[in-house]
């Protein structure tokens, strides 16, 4: 897939831009070849689309972003197309609700390539809302979330009075937000999180995990137990943010893009993957949560079995929970 083939499956397939929307594209210096192709779609297509180009590091730490709010309140449509995601600035959840819908399209990726290039575009967006709203079902109607893993995961985050949503690229309704992230997210309770992970995925922005990191959380926060290489990374990259909030996860995720695999080259492909699940440490405010951090970020785990409550939702990375509904005993909290 070339990258003019990237833009049009995301503005006509996922988005159905029409003549009379006011897109504002914001961008980074690192992918002028993508700011580039946006404007020559917009120029084939006779739309009124806005490139604006920003420095890299600006963008993920937020205050950037934030100081656009009344610009961004202009647009009907906003597409982050930026290295790092700002999906969970409190400028993307204003403009939002005065009427925009926003379009999370982080294009960071580790091995050169462009996003706008990667087959995992294709993945079709109603497939992933039929396989998102039988576990939406479930996830609203508990109050935690039970995971495990057969190398050693049991951990439990809370959801008490936070509601769950998805993202499937689509976005056609006003006042919406989705990323290019196929995924079911929860906006989890933020001092919540108890138990241990082994992490088998990938590190976000940084990569594959080569070596599994055994974490451990208490009230919400998290501790990483080993010291090599890979766990080194984790803790580097969490403290190179000068934020504590950072330590803990505010989003609970679930990938639903069958096309995606864990790879390590994109971030939003490998939380995307079927059979991961994900948590999002750091800022959650638009996603439905409280947590106003620096920063945000994802950490991405293989093959989990997840329970609602007491409602198996997915066995060994497979979703389970299709009608008719059925109880299975969860395991004793850690």
């Amino acid at each position: 897939m070339n990258i003019n083939t990237g833009i049009s499956i995301i503005m006509n397939r996922w988005l159905g831009i029409s003549r009379s929307d006011v897109v504002h594209v914001i961008t980074d210096e690192f992918h002028p070849d993508e700011a580039d192709a946006f404007r020559a779609w917009a120029e084939a297509q006779d739309a009124a689309l806005k490139v604006t180009v920003l420095k890299a590091s600006e963008i993920q730490e937020g205050s950037v972003i934030e100081s656009m709010a009344g610009i961004l309140e202009k647009a009907d449509l906003i597409i982050g197309a930026s290295d790092n995601s700002f999906i969970t600035t409190q400028a993307v959840t204003q403009a939002v609700n005065s009427g925009a819908r926003f379009l999370s399209l982080p294009l960071s990726c580790n091995d050169g390539t462009s996003l706008l290039e990667s087959n995992w575009l294709d993945m079709d967006p109603e497939k992933c809302k039929a396989m998102a709203l039988p576990l939406l079902e479930a996830l609203d109607a508990a109050s935690s979330i039970r995971t495990t893993t057969t190398s050693g995961t049991n951990l439990l985050c809370l959801k008490r009075g936070r509601k769950s949503g998805f993202f499937n690229g689509a976005v056609e309704k006003h006042r919406r937000i989705t990323s290019a992230s196929f995924e079911v997210y929860v906006p989890i309770e933020e001092n919540s999180t108890q138990g241990t992970l082994v992490l088998d995925g990938s590190l976000g922005y940084i990569g594959l995990v080569e070596q599994p990191i055994h974490i451990s959380f208490d009230k919400g926060r998290m501790r990483i137990e080993d010291s090599h290489a890979d766990a080194l990374k984790l803790l580097r990259y969490t403290e190179s943010f000068a934020d504590d909030r950072m330590f803990y996860p505010g989003e609970y995720g679930i990938g639903l893009n069958t096309v995606s695999r864990c790879r390590g080259i994109s971030y939003i492909e490998d939380e995307s993957a079927y059979g991961t699940f994900h948590l999002g440490l750091g800022r959650n405010i638009s996603l439905g949560g409280v947590q106003q951090a620096s920063g945000h970020f994802d950490i991405v785990t293989h093959k989990p079995t997840i329970w609602a409550d007491d409602v198996l939702i997915m066995k060994d990375g497979e979703i389970t929970h299709r009608p008719p509904y059925r109880k299975v005993p969860c395991p004793a909290e850690t």
